[in-house]
């Protein structure tokens, strides 16, 4: 089974997400992967360098990136990991070369199409001995996110990107806030 952890918990102020903000910052292990998701913007890059160290890890250890959409709020420090595949909308980058995206990064890991915040949204289902934790990036900001998303590219794929991440997972990290319980 797959580990995750929650890195640097997320927050946005303001009422429609329009003051500060920072992403979730997730870890997902499993066998060879160790995959940063969503690497934020942050005061100081020293903050992800430092919960990075409290795993045991050093920048150069990560080996995967996962971007869940592409706003910079939740992938502006992606440039820390310079040797890392990164995984996003378009595919598999490494260097200047972009494989396909796949389904799965490994048996524990699955990436699945969300759109609705942003047309390139993906979230990962990640088998774990807690259940499946869906990380999402915006698909839900926070437990109690919006019904309606001011900032949604399309509110009709993001209400069944929604529906479809509350049937699969049994835990959600979303895009600016702590891990919650599915009902």
């Amino acid at each position: 089974m797959a580990k995750v952890k929650i890195l640097i918990e997320g927050f946005t102020s303001g009422d429609n997400g329009d003051g500060e903000t920072c992403s979730t910052i997730s870890l997902v292990v499993d066998k060879d992967i160790i995959m940063v998701v969503d690497p934020g913007v942050l005061e100081s890059q020293q903050l992800l360098v430092e919960a990075l160290a409290k795993e045991g890890l050093k920048i150069s250890d990560v080996n995967y990136v996962f971007i869940t959409h592409s706003h910079l709020d939740h992938y502006r420090n992606i440039g820390l990991f310079a040797e890392a595949k990164t995984v996003e909308y378009f595919g598999v980058w490494q260097g200047g070369k972009c494989d396909d995206l796949p389904k799965q990064l490994s048996d524990d890991i699955e990436i699945i199409s969300t759109p609705g915040h942003n047309y390139d949204g993906l979230s990962l289902l990640v088998k774990t001995d807690l259940g499946i934790i869906a990380i999402v990036g915006d698909v839900f900001w926070q437990k109690n996110s919006p019904e309606v998303d001011p900032y949604a590219s399309d509110q009709n794929k993001l209400a069944e990107s929604r529906k479809k991440v509350l049937a699969l997972a049994d835990y959600i990290i979303p895009g600016h806030g702590p891990m919650y319980k599915t009902k």
